[in-house]
Parts: structure tokens; C-alpha cells; sequence
């Protein structure tokens, strides 16, 4: 890849994304590892691992993980989180774009709300290299369903969207035919593809909502400048309207998608 990596604007965001962001369930890491095949000690890549909520969880799982991001106060807070789980992990300063053929291998490669910053076809064919013949790509994301306990997260993402976050070039990729990873997998060697989800249920404060909010890199302080704590006033007034004693239900789906090669 000749491409170099450019900053996205996480670094205002790490402290609100270890606090707020969803957490990927035990059981969702479970089963992608039974589903792969995974025995302690296999080596896993977590390419760009933020705070390390995929590498902490394999690494408890008895994987040997490497967690790779440009970042780092994302990598500080994601060694902060192993020492915490009481896991070891190996951390690299990288991004994709400094994916190279002599890495690994590794068994299984995971993505945790990442794949999208990424050259996603020439990071494909490049984990093609470096990615064991019975490994395999994970892709983790989450989703709100279009229930009526989510009607908070509607309006989170309408005010988000006149701040701003509706002008950042992923943004609209996600909104249009680029948002689905099938395409860029299809077209790879990792074309078996197996969905695998978790739905919880939770509750949700305007506070947490607000700091959720700012862990995104669209609506993030260094984003946001000067209009930060107007951002922060509007979204408070507008959930306080909808819910008036601060409080709200969350439904997410948290999934993953599990890509092979064809056998």
C-alpha cells in the first residue's frame, strides 16, 4: 500500500470512547472463536484496536493478540484496559496502511469499527498475505433497530447531523452503497462469509447519550471547535424533552461478520 495514513480526529475522542462507546458481549467473541476454530494461544491481529475492547476480550479468551492503531492515547487506553482485565497484549503504533507482508501470521484478524477508515480492498488483499490458509477476517459493528425504545438514537443522529457529522466523507459513504461490507469481502479471498449477532437491552442515561455522542469522531471536540457545548446544550434539551427525568432504554444489536476463504 503506498497510501499514508491520515489522522481521523480520535484523539479528543479516546476518553469519551472508553467510557461510553458499546462494548462488544463475551459471548459474541465466543462464538466467533468456536466458529473459527480458535485454540489458546493462536495469534490474533486487532486492527485498529481503539481502546482495545476486541483485543482485551480475546486475549481473556487465551488468544495471543496483537492490537495495532495509529493513535496513541487510543493505544495507552487500551493498554490501561489489559493491565486492568489482567491479560497481555502486544501493542504496535500502526494503522492499516502500515500492514506488511513479513507480519504474523496470524489466525484471525478482527476490526472493531474500523474497516470503514480503511483502503478496504487493499487491506483485504494484504491480510490475504498474512492471514493463515484456515484464518479468517472479523468484522465487528453495532446497529440500532428502528424500535420505539431507539427513538433516542433518531434524534441523537438528527442533531448530530446539523453539527456537522453529515459532512464527513465516511459519513456519506456509510449512507450509501459503501456502508455494506459484503461488496469489499465478495470481491476478496475472504468471500465465506457467516453473520453472527447479540441483541441487549439497557438503559441509557442523557448524560451517557451526550458522551456517546462525543466519542464519535464527526461530533468530536476537535471537531466540534467552539460548538461543542452548544452541541452538547441542544442534545441535552432535545432528550430532556423526550424523556423528562433523563432516562431511556437502549436496543442494540452488536454483530459480526466472520470472513473465510472458501473451502
Amino acid at each position: 500500500m503506498t497510501v499514508s495514513h491520515q489522522p481521523t480526529g480520535f484523539q479528543s475522542t479516546v476518553a469519551f470512547y472508553q467510557r461510553y462507546r458499546l462494548s462488544y458481549p463475551d459471548r459474541l467473541l465466543a462464538r466467533v472463536a468456536a466458529l473459527l476454530g480458535l485454540k489458546a494461544g493462536d495469534p490474533v491481529l486487532d486492527l485498529g484496536t481503539g481502546t482495545g475492547m476486541l483485543a482485551v476480550g480475546f486475549a481473556k479468551l487465551g488468544m495471543a493478540v496483537t492490537a495495532m492503531d495509529p493513535e496513541p492515547d487510543m493505544l495507552d487506553a487500551a493498554q490501561e484496559a489489559s493491565w486492568g482485565a489482567g491479560v497481555a497484549v502486544n501493542f504496535r503504533q500502526g494503522s492499516s496502511y502500515e500492514l506488511v507482508p513479513d507480519m504474523g501470521p496470524f489466525r484471525l484478524v478482527t476490526m472493531g469499527r474500523s474497516f470503514h477508515w480503511m483502503d478496504r480492498s487493499a487491506t483485504l488483499e494484504l491480510l490475504d498475505r498474512i492471514v493463515t490458509p484456515d484464518g479468517g477476517v472479523a468484522l465487528f459493528h453495532d446497529a440500532h433497530p428502528p424500535v420505539e425504545e431507539n427513538d433516542w438514537f433518531k434524534l441523537l443522529c438528527t442533531i448530530q447531523d446539523k453539527y456537522g457529522r453529515g459532512g464527513a466523507s465516511h459519513v456519506k459513504e456509510h449512507r450509501g452503497g459503501h456502508r455494506r461490507y459484503e461488496p469489499f469481502l465478495f470481491a476478496s479471498a475472504f468471500r465465506e462469509l457467516d453473520g453472527l449477532s447479540v441483541v441487549v437491552r439497557k438503559p441509557v442515561t442523557a448524560d451517557e447519550i451526550v458522551g456517546r455522542a462525543f466519542s464519535m469522531s464527526g461530533c468530536s471536540l476537535e471537531r466540534l471547535g467552539d460548538r461543542a457545548q452548544e452541541f452538547a446544550a441542544h442534545l441535552s434539551t432535545a432528550l430532556r424533552e423526550l424523556s423528562p427525568d433523563g432516562t431511556f432504554t437502549e436496543v442494540a444489536e452488536l454483530e459480526a461478520m466472520l470472513a473465510r476463504r472458501p473451502q
